[in-house]
């Protein structure tokens, strides 16, 4: 079970990025995979991606990879169990190549995958390499987005949808095809229409249009009185900016990242010197520039200011600080401490919460549909008023508002699920 979340921007190389391309063939091959095992095949490929093609191997520390996903850091049975399964996962590609000649492929997921000295060291097998790292066509999948989702089945249908939002329609795939890439397809229950709709596609469907940055509608084809094919129209999603904001830490509220914004300083610059220097340091340096007259860029000026530690010259001494100006400055020490307390009394509260919530994922995603409409209606039926209950029905399992209530009612099902 996860206990902690890694914030992008403490990390480097390829795992600094949030976002990491994955071609038509990568898209196309794991249906089947849990919703964790999923998210940790895009880890994998973002860590691996800057050098796909001319490292035979890649390395990734284990904790970071288990808490990249959503594991306990110290679960590593689980993330055993889940580099096994995408070592058994066979990818398969039927694709045209750069002459127009059809190109059939098909290979593991991962060609190995091994755990020593707290070190996770596995491999693509070239041919899918290749494929993996010169897309023709690709889908830029979200590693933030990612997290919002709480069902493999969702997180699967906005992969494959997402690569066609510039066309606006991922164009028709036979029944047989949709079922391939939902990973449905060796199941008879699901071979009716009627209840592919009901149990994969409407709650797939609105799972991206609620968790991701956009927005898709589902089309069928028949044949008589038979649906054949389906196809998803897409557009963005005009709240996109909400889904892109990952405010767990707060920084996005702290004065001095407001400050830095109004200066120019872009968003992810702005959090990665806080997170780098701290809050005061990046304040002080803040301060300094604003004092600079006649400065030309505030961004270059403040950058150098960090890097270089520019200092205000000290100035001569003065005539000893009043009683008042000291029992002032004792005042603004203690506010000062209270804040800090109270600031890093809210982190720890937002880190609980978002353990928590990151468990709720996992016991979600362990249950069968029956399960997880069962759970639904049992929790939406304790809520006491309609604002909870129309929060839950748009949010779900990830509705701040019922957080509480979530976590007590998952915590009666599993007591044991957030020790």
């Amino acid at each position: 079970m996860p206990d902690t979340q890694i914030d992008m921007d403490q990390l480097s190389g390829a795992l600094s990025r949030e976002t990491v391309k994955k071609n038509v063939a990568a898209i196309h091959i794991s249906g089947k995979l849990t919703l964790l095992q999923r998210k940790l095949s895009n880890v994998l490929l973002l860590n691996a991606y800057d050098a796909l093609t001319s490292a035979a191997t890649h390395t990734i520390d284990a904790r970071t990879l288990a808490m990249m996903v959503g594991y306990n850091s110290n679960d590593f049975d689980t993330l055993r169990a889940s580099l096994r399964a995408l070592a058994e996962t066979v990818a398969e590609w039927d694709m045209l190549d750069e002459q127009g000649r059809q190109e059939w492929g098909v290979s593991s997921l991962l060609s190995f995958a091994k755990l020593k000295s707290g070190i996770c060291e596995y491999a693509y097998s070239p041919a899918l390499a290749q494929k993996l790292y010169d897309p023709k066509i690709y889908a830029l999948i979200n590693v933030q987005i990612q997290r919002n989702f709480s069902s493999g089945h969702g997180l699967a249908l906005y992969e494959n949808c997402y690569r066609f939002v510039r066309t606006g329609s991922t164009g028709w795939w036979a029944l047989d095809v949709f079922r391939k890439l939902m990973g449905v397809d060796s199941s008879d229950y699901y071979s009716s229409f009627k209840h592919l709709n009901a149990k994969i596609i409407k709650p797939a469907v609105s799972e991206v249009n609620k968790s991701s940055d956009i927005l898709i509608e589902p089309e069928f084809r028949k044949k008589g009185r038979t649906v054949t094919d389906i196809r998803f129209l897409i557009k963005g999603n005009p709240q996109k900016a909400m889904f892109e904001i990952d405010d767990s830490d707060g920084v996005r509220n702290l004065p001095v990242y407001r400050k830095m914004r109004k200066q120019g300083v872009s968003d992810r610059l702005a959090r990665q010197w806080i997170a780098e220097h701290g809050e005061d340091y990046v304040q002080k340096k803040l301060d300094y520039v604003s004092g600079q007259g006649g400065v030309k860029s505030t961004v270059g000026y403040l950058t150098a200011a960090l890097r270089e530690d520019f200092q205000v010259p000290e100035q001569e001494a003065t005539l000893e600080p009043s009683p008042k100006a000291i029992e002032a400055a004792r005042l603004r020490d203690v506010e000062k401490a209270k804040e800090d307390v109270a600031y890093a009394s809210r982190a720890a509260e937002r880190v609980e919460r978002s353990r928590k919530l990151a468990i709720v994922e996992e016991l979600v995603s362990r249950r069968n549909p029956t399960q997880r409409d069962a759970d639904k209606r049992l929790f939406m039926a304790g809520l006491d008023n309609d604002l909870d209950r129309e929060h839950f029905r748009t949010q779900g399992w990830r509705s701040g508002l019922n957080a509480t209530a979530i976590f007590d009612f998952w915590q009666e099902l599993e007591p044991e699920a957030f020790a």
